[in-house]
């Protein structure tokens, strides 16, 4: 199952809401584009690659245009997307919210 946080559904809003800004029709692509990636990684949870400032097996990323989709793979094929955040972003461990 894939679930997205609260943290990572708010991001993909923001995106969408900077994007219609310009054009509509486009962000909404582009914020569905994000969901569909996400499809089917509870059945290869590993598609992904290591997210490499953080260097743990468990926390992986897709890329998607100029995106970056970061999950964790937890116990039981749960995927837990974590956050939505452009390429050019510096990411620090804490910047990546995490629920228990």
């Amino acid at each position: 199952m894939v679930k997205w946080t609260a943290h990572a559904k708010s991001q993909v809003h923001h995106i969408h809401d900077y994007i219609a800004q310009d054009s509509p029709l486009y962000a909404k692509r582009v914020s569905e584009a994000l969901v569909k990636k996400t499809i089917g990684l509870d059945e290869l949870p590993r598609k992904g690659k290591k997210v490499p400032e953080l260097n743990v097996n468990a926390m992986r990323e897709l890329g998607l245009y100029s995106y970056r989709i970061l999950y964790e793979i937890k116990p039981d094929n749960l995927i837990e997307v974590l956050a939505v955040i452009h390429k050019r972003q510096h990411l620090e461990a804490e910047d990546i919210p995490r629920e228990l």
